[in-house]
């Protein structure tokens, strides 16, 4: 991620807002007054006695079944209450808020309650966010595919014109997250609308759309004093990009917004929720279950630069690929030096050996939450040998089930991210932003263990024991003592002020939003 200049210029702000279609319909009812009917009340009254009598008699069977929670056959009779959407804030709008996210899944989740806060303490409205769809981490599978094993500039230049076209559209906010119910649960703090309102697109239609990245992990002053001001001389603002762009140590008040979108108003659509359950459902049939966030994809290989394990022509190819993505900025990598600094991925053979140091049960079964894993089954074959019971979304659902969602990765990593919120265990080998963002949201569901590796320690330990300078038992005991405290407990995030990317990131552990600690255990407060 690179940081905006804090010297931008307006002027360069403006960019053509294209064709905007406008939809506007009125729908007129016509209230009609009733002929006058005229019905006798003595013919009336037998039945409107009996018509009383019966819905008072039903009225009376439907509560006693939902006190005692009594069952008919094998079906519990229950009365869910409609989802309560508090009244909305009344406040003086100052402006409109649009956004392009960029990113993938998880890093645009965080990006949006960023926003939404910044909508919130600025009394702006805001847009519904518009999703990645002009970066590597496209959500269309069929763009990443382009990108394999091409490194010319023809291609390079291709693979821009293929981004920015409508051909490959990706999913959108409404295509993973429930968009009304986002908009409904969070009227009390801000308004969010789904499209601007008709005399604002005439507007940019015609005059243009000013557009501007926000500095990276700024603090609130910096939207009061140097970005509010824009809102006030054009009324319509786009931040074009929103990851990270609020710091990780702000006002509690600033703090329990994010946490309020994050945990509560960004619900994933019915379908989704419905087939995460279902994977959930099947896992827990057969017991405990580990989450594993195996991030040994070819494309995150490719561009940390890590080859830990693989072979010269492998190495080869990822290289082709760093070379061929124009956005990453870092082509010439040191895969030894990285590893060493623990900055890789593990493989799925250290991670093996890392699972069994903590003692996981080899029975236990195994959810690999990732894309496809680089070598296939041959690379996962030393993990399988350890831990045969290896499942994933694509075996344990049929292509029926996946069909809807497998073309999109952001549609499939959100099922992804239910399974490992629901999970005994979830241990992810790359501190990317999924494993972030999950194991914030374990903490606030009650700080379900999740193993944060400290692949620095971890993988001078591995080397240590595959060079013989330690015994097993010794191995073991070191990797757990190294992680006693990594393991979803509470702590306190690490401040430093000044270097925001040495701190502890506010997504991974949002203190001032978790539960209170009584006696060592985590309990949530009480009334």
């Amino acid at each position: 991620m690179e940081d905006s200049k804090r010297g931008f210029e307006e002027e360069e702000a403006f960019v053509e807002y294209g064709k905007v279609e406008l939809k506007c319909s009125v729908n007129g009812i016509r209230a009609e007054k009733p002929k006058n009917l005229v019905i006798g009340f003595d013919l009336f009254r037998p039945w409107m006695l009996v018509i009383t009598t019966m819905m008072v008699l039903l009225w009376l069977v439907a509560l006693q079944l939902a006190s005692m929670g009594k069952n008919i056959g094998s079906t519990a009779v229950k009365f869910d209450p409609p989802p309560y959407f508090p009244p909305p804030r009344a406040y003086n709008n100052e402006g409109y808020l649009m956004v392009t996210c960029n990113g993938g899944l998880n890093q645009m989740r965080a990006g949006i309650c960023d926003m939404v806060a910044i909508a919130r303490f600025l009394n702006l409205t805001l847009v519904v966010p518009e999703l990645d769809e002009t970066s590597f981490w496209h959500d269309n599978r069929s763009v990443i595919s382009l990108v394999l094993y091409r490194s010319n500039y023809d291609f390079r230049l291709r693979l821009r014109t293929v981004l920015n076209s409508n051909s490959f559209s990706g999913s959108q906010f409404k295509d993973i997250w429930d968009v009304d119910y986002f908009i409904k649960s969070l009227a009390d703090e801000v308004r969010i609308i789904k499209h601007l309102p008709p005399r604002l697109r005439k507007q940019v239609q015609r005059d243009g759309l000013y557009s501007m990245p926000p500095v990276s992990w700024s603090n609130m002053s910096y939207y009061y004093n140097t970005v509010f001001p824009r809102f006030r001389k054009y009324e319509v603002v786009r931040f074009t990009k929103t990851d990270a762009r609020l710091g990780n140590n702000l006002p509690v008040e600033v703090q329990k917004m994010r946490c309020r979108v994050n945990y509560e108003a960004l619900r994933f659509t019915p379908a989704i929720e419905e087939m995460g359950k279902k994977i959930i459902s099947i896992l827990r049939e057969k017991g405990p279950f580990l989450v594993l966030h195996l991030r040994y994809e070819m494309d995150m290989l490719a561009f940390s630069g890590c080859t830990a394990g693989c072979n010269q022509t492998e190495v080869e190819e990822l290289t082709r690929m760093r070379y061929a993505i124009p956005w990453w900025k870092e082509k010439e990598i040191d895969p030894k030096s990285r590893r060493e600094a623990g900055l890789c991925p593990l493989t799925p053979l250290e991670t093996a050996i890392t699972l069994r140091a903590f003692s996981i049960d080899p029975k236990m079964q195994i959810y690999i939450a990732a894309g496809d894993i680089y070598g296939g089954n041959k690379r996962l074959a030393a993990l399988k040998a350890s831990y045969p019971n290896l499942v994933k979304k694509e075996t344990l659902l049929s292509s029926s089930d996946l069909k809807p969602f497998q073309n999109y990765s952001n549609q499939m990593a959100a099922l992804d991210y239910l399974v490992s919120l629901d999970s005994d265990i979830f241990l992810p080998t790359y501190g990317g932003n999924m494993a972030k963002v999950v194991e914030s949201h374990r903490r606030y569901l009650g700080y379900r263990m999740t193993i944060s590796l400290d692949r620095l320690v971890l993988i001078s330990l591995i080397d240590q024991y595959k060079n013989g300078t330690l015994k097993w038992n010794e191995f073991s005991q070191a990797v757990k003592s190294a992680h006693a405290n990594r393991m979803g407990s509470p702590s306190q995030r690490l401040q430093f002020p000044g270097e925001p990317k040495l701190e502890d990131y506010f997504y991974t552990n949002p203190q001032e939003c978790l539960p209170s600690i009584v006696a060592g255990k985590p309990v949530k407060e009480m009334g």
